[in-house]
């Protein structure tokens, strides 16, 4: 895993000759040894069809390729950073929310609406999030920014987990996602906005949630 946390908002990656990492721009702080940034107009190591995917959905996140040999530090907007480790499956993630991420990840977008149907779809529409949602592939490592902390819930057969909506983050495994209505759920724990669904995952792996209802 490439990634050190040095505190609750800051990573630093180290850069390996012959191995690239992406990064959102803006998100470098400082960096040490010959390290190139430079723009990435192809998606990622998703390409065109990665690119193309978001711009549909709205969600082009402008990334840096980042190549070289040292140390970089990174960080935005004094957001809170949760690395999380890919040992061959797969992570969906709002575009937005990505910091960097390990070069080898094969990157991709999903149609939110391919899980769960046309509740998916809702889903997109009442968090205020796209209908496409970026998936990351492979064997590596990957950093995400959150409002106040992150946690990580385990996802196991049988026993699904809910989340409201917006204080989700991120979620990996063979997870299936589901838009239900909560019965007014929300007015009954004092925090009522109307807004009266949770999102279900079911399957196996984990979700991350964020203590927090802000958008990024």
């Amino acid at each position: 895993m490439p990634f050190r946390e040095i505190n609750s908002k800051m990573v630093e990656a180290t850069v390996i000759p012959g191995q690239r990492m992406f990064s959102q721009r803006g998100a470098m702080l400082a960096y040490r040894g010959d390290v190139t940034f430079t723009p990435n107009t192809a998606g990622g190591q998703g390409g065109v069809t990665s690119m193309i995917g978001r711009r549909v959905a709205g969600e082009a996140t402008p990334l840096m390729t980042v190549e070289g040999s040292g140390t970089v530090m990174f960080g935005h907007g004094g957001h809170h950073i949760q690395v999380i480790g890919l040992t061959g499956d797969t992570l969906y993630v709002e575009a937005d929310r990505l910091l960097a991420f390990d070069g080898t990840l094969e990157q991709g977008t999903m149609f939110m609406g391919s899980q769960g149907g046309v509740m998916g779809m809702v889903r997109g529409q009442v968090t205020g999030q796209g209908l496409f949602t970026t998936t990351l592939k492979g064997h590596g490592a990957v950093a995400v920014m959150a409002h106040g902390g992150v946690i990580e819930l385990p996802i196991t057969p049988g026993r699904p987990v809910h989340v409201d909506p917006q204080a989700y983050v991120a979620h990996h495994g063979d997870v299936r996602n589901k838009l239900s209505t909560a019965l007014g759920w929300r007015d009954m724990v004092g925090r009522g906005s109307g807004e009266a669904f949770q999102l279900e995952l079911s399957g196996s792996g984990a979700v991350y949630v964020q203590a927090s209802e802000e958008k990024l």
